[in-house]
């Protein structure tokens, strides 16, 4: 390796390190390769030690699956897949994917790990939907972008759906986004009488909900996605929800505690996800031109209030300012630029946008560091080994979404209908 690439590599190895060792489950070996042995002769277990259990750990998986469901013309093909791939690694080539798919491969191939988990996994080929055998077999898959309501917006206790929905994504180290634009604003009347509590009281149980799960288990935050149209009767307080959390969290620290990790931002709510405001090309033509906006109701489409769209847009470049959040989503280009526009809309996003497609879907994802394919003394883009690792990579990713598993059917009450739709998405 060059300079360069040691110095990338050492980037890669503390966030390897950090995230995406295994903690414990792995049989331990002596200096010599040996399985160590506990005084009951058990295996004695504990955390991986290297980039080399970890890199080993994950190619020979997508080897192994490869090779057991035809990917590969001969056993001499899969064993060269799994050598690329590896040297792939090495030098940071492929410096990043999905990852859940990090996490769970090849605990239970090669380390005889087991564990049992409420998901939900397509036999392969056959299409048959079944409750998987354990979570370490197969990753649960990536990104999702999941619907708060799917199918029946007014069936009782939907609201809650997508909480137990959200919490076995979590818990396997996945991450979601929805867009909650459909959710009554506060004080819209219900069915049974009675007003709404509003958008902001159901994201804030959600936010609490994903604190307590985190992505992974201990590994890192939620990746969650909160999105929200700007024509919504509740966007002005979701636009300053956390910008008017960081005041508190400011009021907190300088009362108690000058620890930022500490209870402060344990305290406050709004902390558990990333936040986005979906604009159109109207609201961008009447901010432009200084005009009224309208705020819709979600029952009827009625106007709840109006309010000047340079208002609207200045309250999203203060809180932005403040707090990083909200994030914008072109919501007329967007859809614009669909490819499938005859499935249906695109409302939302995974938790980092970069995958945007029809709700109740979900992707899987890689990238490629381009500089270990640029030679700065030249000047020059190595195009053809590029290309050879893009579709060393989108044959991972193939692989990756064929064993993936999901957390539930299409609709909570089509318990024999198919998991949602798949993509594999190089980036």
């Amino acid at each position: 390796m060059n300079n360069a690439e040691i110095q990338s590599w050492s980037r890669s190895t503390s966030i390897m390190i950090s995230k995406y060792f295994r903690k414990a489950g792995v049989p331990q070996l002596d200096a010599d390769g040996n399985q160590i042995l506990d005084e009951d002769g058990e295996p004695l277990l504990g955390p991986e030690h290297s980039a080399k259990q970890v890199i080993d750990r994950l190619v020979d998986t997508w080897r192994h699956w490869g090779e057991q469901y035809g990917y590969f013309a001969s056993e001499m093909d899969a064993w060269a897949f799994a050598d690329e791939l590896k040297y792939a690694r090495l030098p940071d080539v492929g410096s990043e994917f999905a990852a859940v798919v990090q996490h769970r491969p090849q605990l239970r191939l090669r380390h005889n790990r087991t564990k049992p988990g409420p998901l939900l996994c397509r036999a392969r080929f056959t299409g048959e939907l079944k409750m998987s055998e354990d979570s370490y077999s197969a990753p649960p898959h990536a990104c999702f972008i999941q619907s708060p309501f799917r199918r029946r917006p007014r069936r009782r206790g939907r609201h809650l759906r997508l909480l137990t929905r959200e919490a076995r994504v979590f818990k396997y180290g996945s991450g979601t986004g929805s867009n909650f634009s459909s959710i009554r604003a506060e004080g819209e009347p219900l069915s049974g009488g009675g007003t709404s509590s509003g958008l902001m009281s159901f994201l804030k149980v959600l936010d609490r909900a994903a604190g307590a799960i985190k992505s992974g288990g201990t590994t890192r935050r939620a990746a969650k996605m909160v999105v929200v149209d700007i024509d919504h009767p509740d966007v002005e307080e979701f636009i300053n929800w956390k910008s008017n959390e960081e005041k508190k969290v400011a009021a907190l620290i300088a009362a108690y505690s000058a620890d930022f990790n500490g209870e402060a931002y344990a305290t406050v709510s709004g902390q558990n996800a990333s936040n986005t405001v979906r604009i159109t090309g109207d609201f961008i033509d009447a901010v432009i031109n200084d005009e009224e906006w309208h705020l819709t109701r979600r029952t009827d489409g009625s106007v709840h209030r109006t309010v000047k769209a340079r208002d609207l847009w200045n309250q999203i470049s203060d809180a932005a300012w403040t707090s990083a959040d909200p994030g914008l989503q072109y919501d007329t280009t967007i859809n614009e630029w669909h490819t499938s526009p005859q499935s249906g809309r695109i409302n939302g996003s995974n938790p980092c946008s970069e995958y945007m497609f029809l709700d109740d879907t979900a992707c899987n994802l890689a990238s490629l560091n381009l500089m270990t394919f640029y030679d700065t003394a030249s000047r020059t883009f190595d195009i053809e080994s590029f290309k050879h690792a893009s579709r060393l990579w989108t044959i991972v990713l193939e692989i990756s979404v064929l064993m993936a598993q999901f957390p539930t059917p299409r609709s909570p009450d089509e318990a024999t209908s198919s998991a949602p739709s798949v993509s594999a998405t190089p980036t």
